[in-house]
């Protein structure tokens, strides 16, 4: 079978919405053992068997005494968990930036931190969730743009330190993809406009369109399968034409 991941230990952070949630399904019916690390706990997680420790990326101690509850053998890591922030320099506060820096950087770093040395032991795959925002400028994404060519960069660097140990590292860089995030952006800002906003959005990608969370959870399992042995240090956009076609 074709992505075959039977007898692999996942873990996924962020994985109770959105695209999160659509990672940990697509693993799993690929064969997968997934564990979610969260704030949240999604019911509909738990319901179909799916481990999830509510643990806060920021805070290593925590990580570190979650890991006693996850097997020896992880081979799979998606760094899935971010957040987001609307603002230019001007309008971004230092705790609005530490904030992303925290989450989207340092949550980064701790989780790769903490499970690399089970991983070490037979090799695996690591993919973290950049954006376009790490390739192209957005207007009003300061904070967020940092954190994810952060997340980039980190990509690169861990790929390299760990290949002699058969890890692989790969990011993926996706454009605006529909989600519960971006229905309640659109309800809290844009109230009574949400659809002609919802379209607006959409037509920024060239193809007219956003992507959808399990496009997004296809690209990373083909990326944790075999069918991807040979690619390490690269990013995968997502984006409907996004970086390269919206110009004139």
């Amino acid at each position: 079978m074709k992505f075959d991941l039977a007898g692999k230990k996942a873990v996924v952070t962020g994985g109770s919405s959105g695209i999160g949630k659509a990672i940990v399904e697509t693993l799993m019916k690929q064969g997968a053992t997934v564990f979610v690390i969260d704030l949240n706990e999604n019911p509909a997680n738990t319901k179909a068997g799916i481990k999830t420790l509510t643990v806060d990326i920021t805070k290593f101690d925590q990580l570190n005494t979650a890991l006693t509850l996850l097997p020896e053998q992880i081979d799979i890591l998606v760094n899935n968990a971010g957040v987001g922030f609307v603002g230019n320099i001007e309008q971004t506060e230092e705790e609005d930036f530490d904030r992303l820096y925290q989450v989207n950087v340092k949550g980064v770093f701790n989780c790769i931190k903490v499970i690399l040395p089970r991983m070490k032991k037979q090799g695996g795959v690591i993919v973290n969730m950049a954006s376009i925002t790490a390739h192209i400028a957005v207007q009003n994404r300061l904070a967020y743009t940092t954190t994810k060519g952060a997340v980039l960069a980190m990509t690169n660097a861990i790929a390299k330190d760990y290949i002699a140990n058969g890890i692989r590292c790969n990011s993926v860089s996706p454009a605006r993809v529909h989600t519960p995030f971006v229905d309640n952006f659109l309800k809290k800002n844009y109230p009574g406009e949400e659809k002609e906003m919802f379209e607006n959005l959409s037509q920024t990608q060239p193809i007219g369109r956003m992507g959808k969370p399990q496009e997004i959870g296809d690209l990373v399992l083909y990326l944790c399968s075999e069918e991807a042995s040979f690619i390490t240090g690269t990013d995968f956009p997502i984006d409907g034409g996004f970086i390269k076609l919206n110009g004139n």
